[in-house]
């Protein structure tokens, strides 16, 4: 997994404040359209991979899976609400399938690490996968219990697989983080090689 420098601001750190404004999931519409909600880690760095995913028309970085309602960036980070740094993905199905969306999720972040990714501690880190349907959640277990038989990983897969219940958009400095802070060492150390990984893996994944 990828080292952090020592003057490298996590995700977890950023003392910056915004006022809080709580956004309901939209429902979907279009017959092709389906949403998932995934939890691997900072969604910093996340949500910049799946911004560039091919049929993936959506992504909001937010909190999902706690008690309790509206909850702000500060209180997600006391550790208290129950919530993990989620990202909710929608995307078209006749572009992209939800394995192809599964496989992206278990390739891009450390699915073995209980409630941590690199340097960023806590259960609001943890991986898990919120699904919004029974086909979702088939193919997540069947993908958890596939890939520990096969030995892709040193360790056995702790990912959670939940129904969905909640989801509460973050603030507004936490949208399109990436595309508005590239240059922050955090952006430049953390994400883009995860970015760099993400794109000599998946290039027929990668919008055009």
């Amino acid at each position: 997994m990828l080292s952090l420098t020592l003057f490298m601001t996590a995700c977890a750190q950023t003392a910056e404040k915004s006022i809080k404004t709580p956004v309901k999931a939209e429902k979907n519409t279009n017959m092709h359209t389906e949403t998932i909600t995934l939890g691997n880690g900072c969604f910093w760095c996340t949500e910049a991979i799946f911004q560039q995913v091919k049929g993936v028309t959506k992504v909001t970085s937010g909190y999902s899976g706690g008690h309790v309602e509206n909850p702000t960036y500060e209180q997600v980070c006391e550790k208290t609400t129950g919530h993990a740094e989620v990202l909710q993905v929608e995307f078209d199905t006749t572009q992209v399938t939800i394995d192809e969306i599964l496989e992206i999720f278990w390739q891009t972040h450390d699915p073995t690490t209980l409630n941590k990714q690199g340097n960023d501690v806590g259960p609001q880190y943890r991986s898990v996968v919120f699904y919004h349907n029974e086909r979702q959640k088939e193919r997540s277990e069947f993908f958890k219990k596939e890939l520990d038989a096969s030995g892709a990983f040193a360790s056995k897969i702790v990912t959670a697989i939940e129904p969905f219940t909640n989801f509460y958009a973050a603030e507004n400095y936490h949208q399109d983080y990436y595309k508005r802070n590239g240059n922050q060492p955090y952006c430049y150390f953390v994400i883009r090689p995860k970015l760099e990984k993400f794109e000599k893996a998946f290039k027929d994944k990668i919008k055009h």
